[in-house]
């Protein structure tokens, strides 16, 4: 099974039988490895033509494509590691760095990663609460399980943000802390294979591989993008590169990056809010728009060749994420008051740095690939109500006082390390990991509670709650990729990992690919994947409290709201990944494929519906009684579907990529509801033309299918008696042009959403059903870029 790779250093490529590893050998290695590391170098071998048949040379062909998944065709020599053999996985795309500068990326790469099969943007939770908050979800499984890798390190700032009953998150994701101009690759892997990377990747993995510290470089690039319409904010970003030798041993990259992007006006959806009952009487649902946002990124990173085999690395990073606020809540419709006194100001940020040390291996018959990297993230943002009707919402302060600021701060410690022994049929790949987290989170801690709270392991005295919590996850993995003869390859891998709160995990798994003729191939795949529960819902002393209509309406009117623990007890959520490929290649450069995959899903975390308890509390001098719920391991779900591509080079100088996405299934088995909100049929179409050796230009169409609107409130798990609003298909056509006016100088123009196509966000939680999100209207873009 393959595994997705750290920056592309180039590898030899064995092309004979290799002595074996001594076991001893390998043994002590492994155990003096001074530094644990992640996913490996990619192999990359500039001198291979196009008429090479080894899967590398098809990996070297494929990283140009945006839209579609690489095939591959074996050479019967080469034996390559599992992480090299990545023509391996099914469910594979790499973007290049090629297509990240034609399609112009306002900032975060998920503008482009959406455009790959399988890919969709949606929130982390079907409430709609949050629905300009969308991030990547891979096969239908969830933002949440993706893994978003930065070099193959994982990254999990979101995980600052605390989930509320719908398990939503106000949080942007992990997919823009790297600066577009600083990419070399985006490489996004799907089902079984992402298996191997652990916890968090049972929907996939995007690996985002920064540039090579030894490919010299001093470049300014600059994009802006202006908005046809007058209720949306333009957006603009510059970037500095820098990278080369400093000595024939010592080499180093600079990153220095600035967006930003103001955000809607707060009343961008004003006129398409549907009418709710308010307390009033029937009123309008008025959603905020698109917030936002400020970026700031410095990376540096040096790398230092001890020997022909041995290289050693330091990076040190730090990025900011400040909002541009829009108005936007998590219940209720906007408001007025707050809207005059900080619309377009900084509500919230997320500060990231860290540092990482490396180490890479070249040997005769083996490599090696290690890291330990320590990252933290402060969560600021306005004090915001934390219970009832107005939780999420903006605190307004007393008269004469001011605005206060609630920090959480979260901190990781990652390192792995892996390696490859070659033998002369077969690679093994042996790998052990290391994730360690640690949470502050003082707003829940510190809740009061009135008198006869008591269960569980939560603390009935705020002033003996620990704001703190931590946890630690430790895995090991083997794997082999194996040739059974010249067109037959077969992967089988095992990974154990250990939690110390939720326990043990094995996740088998086994990758297969046939050549059956000389332009087909199918390949099939099978692996048990899984996700560690977050600590907000391990931590007995996260309580989340809503009002009485956050409450189930099983709960008797007398014992409303309803209180909400963390839970020490939880387990792993686990789901059985398969699919199913069929590809096709020709010498003319025809490429096609189609996959169905079928993810069973177990142990799904969530909020519960069936309470664990009733309190006595006194509030407001009353005596009532409250029910009191956990986080719990619910049932069991089903998303299967379909993925295509096809790529035609119509002339030379002309390529026709489409790619498709059917969302067959996805279905909650205990209320039938599907785990996220996405289209049941996507497609992104493109054509590429080289008119001129400097001149291309680019034309692109994505249509989205319908939504449909949930039937089941995933806050309650009532039947919803609000509208059932389906999202109905619409399409988005962009084009766009880069001309090198010299070998220094490349300037770009094109229109986002060509034919202003627009959707508004139409309410806040399940009352806009799927319409709860918007879409950006046409856009004008210009961008520069200069070599020095």
């Amino acid at each position: 099974m393959p595994m997705l790779s750290t920056p592309s250093y180039k590898k030899p490529v064995h092309t004979k039988k290799l002595p074996r590893f001594g076991t001893n050998q390998a043994l002590l290695s492994i155990a003096v490895a001074s530094i644990l590391s992640t996913t490996a170098v990619a192999a990359e071998n500039n001198a291979l033509t196009a008429q090479q048949t080894s899967a590398q040379n098809t990996v070297a062909q494929d990283i140009a494509e945006q839209q579609e998944m690489p095939s591959t065709e074996l050479d019967t020599i080469v034996v390559l590691a599992a992480r090299d053999e990545l023509v391996q996985a099914p469910g594979l795309s790499i973007i290049s760095e090629e297509a990240i500068e034609k399609a112009s990326i306002s900032n975060d790469i998920s503008e482009i990663v959406r455009k790959m099969p399988g890919v969709n943007l949606s929130g982390s939770s079907t409430s709609g609460q949050r629905g300009n908050q969308r991030q990547i979800d891979l096969r239908g499984m969830g933002p949440n399980n993706t893994l978003i890798l930065i070099d193959g390190r994982p990254v999990t700032s979101r995980n600052a943000v605390r989930p509320g009953r719908g398990s939503e998150q106000d949080t942007r994701g992990d997919s823009q802390w790297v600066p577009p101009s600083a990419i070399e690759r985006i490489e996004v892997l799907r089902g079984p294979a992402a298996a191997r990377y652990g916890s968090g990747s049972m929907g996939g993995v995007v690996n985002i591989i920064t540039k090579a510290p030894t490919k010299k470089e001093f470049s300014v690039s600059g994009h802006y993008e202006l908005p046809d319409s007058d209720f949306e904010g333009d957006d603009w970003r510059t970037n500095i590169n820098m990278a080369g030798p400093l000595t024939d041993k010592l080499s180093f990259r600079t990153t220095l990056g600035y967006h930003e992007s103001e955000g809607d006006d707060p009343y961008i959806n004003a006129k398409d809010a549907v009418i709710v009952d308010g307390r009033g009487g029937p009123e309008a649902s008025v959603a905020a728009g698109r917030e936002g946002v400020e970026n700031i990124d410095a990376r540096q990173l040096f790398e230092y060749a001890m020997d022909a085999m041995n290289t050693v690395g330091v990076e040190v990073n730090y990025s900011n994420q400040s909002n541009r606020w829009a108005g936007d809540s998590q219940f209720q419709t906007i408001n007025d008051d707050l809207i005059n006194a900080l619309a377009g100001q900084e509500t919230n940020k997320m500060e990231r740095y860290g540092a990482a040390f490396t180490h890479r291996g070249e040997y005769d018959n083996s490599s090696s690939n290690s890291y330990l990297e320590y990252t933290r993230t402060v969560n600021e943002r306005l004090n915001e109500g934390n219970a009832g009707r107005n939780e999420g919402q903006i605190s307004v302060p007393g008269e004469g006082e001011e605005y206060t600021w609630t920090e959480a701060t979260y901190d990781t410690l990652n390192a792995k390390s892996e390696w490859d022994i070659y033998f002369d049929r077969h690679t093994l790949t042996a790998g052990a990991e290391f994730r360690g987290e640690k949470l502050d989170n003082p707003v829940v801690s510190t809740l009061t509670f009135d008198e006869g709270f008591e269960f569980g392991d939560t603390e009935t005295d705020p002033s003996k709650r620990d704001s703190k919590t931590d946890s630690y996850l430790v895995g090991a993995y083997l794997e082999d990729n194996y040739q059974l003869n010249p067109d037959w390859y077969i992967t089988p891998g095992i990974r154990f990992d250990y939690h110390d709160q939720a326990g043990s995990n094995w996740s088998p798994s086994i990758n297969t690919t046939w050549n059956f003729s000389p332009n087909w191939s199918v390949k099939a795949g099978v692996s048990r994947a899984f996700k560690a529960p977050s600590l907000y819902q391990l931590d007995p002393n996260y309580i989340y409290y809503t009002g009485g209509n956050g409450c189930p309406s099983n709960v008797p009117l007398d014992q409303r709201g309803c209180y909400v623990l963390g839970n020490s007890d939880l387990k792993h959520e686990t789901s059985w990944n398969k699919e199913l490929t069929f590809t096709y290649k020709d010498n003319d450069g025809l490429n096609a494929g189609l996959t169905y995959y079928h993810n069973a899903y177990d142990n799904r975390i969530g909020a519960g519906v069936d309470r664990v308890g009733v309190i006595g509390v006194v509030a407001d001098g009353i005596a009532a009684n409250r029910s009191v719920f956990q986080w719990e391991n619910q049932g069991d779900a089903v998303i299967e579907g379909l993925e295509g591509f096809v790529k035609v080079p119509v002339t030379d100088t002309v390529t026709w990529s489409t790619n498709l996405t059917g969302n067959i299934r996805s279905e909650r088995k205990d209320t039938g509801e599907p785990l996220s909100l996405i289209p049941k049929f996507t497609a992104n179409t493109s054509v590429d033309w080289d008119i001129t050796p400097r001149w291309n230009t680019d034309f692109g169409v994505s249509y989205y299918g319908t939504i449909e609107a949930p039937n089941i409130s995933v806050t309650t798990g009532d039947e919803l008696g609000t509208a059932k609003l389906d999202r109905e298909p619409y399409a988005l056509a962009n084009v766009s042009t880069r001309y090198n006016l010299t070998d220094a100088i490349t300037i770009g123009a094109g229109v986002k959403n060509l034919f202003d196509k627009q959707v508004k966000r139409e309410g806040t939680t399940t009352n806009a059903g799927a319409r709860t999100f918007n879409e950006p209207g046409r856009y004008y873009i210009f961008d520069v870029s200069v070599d020095f």
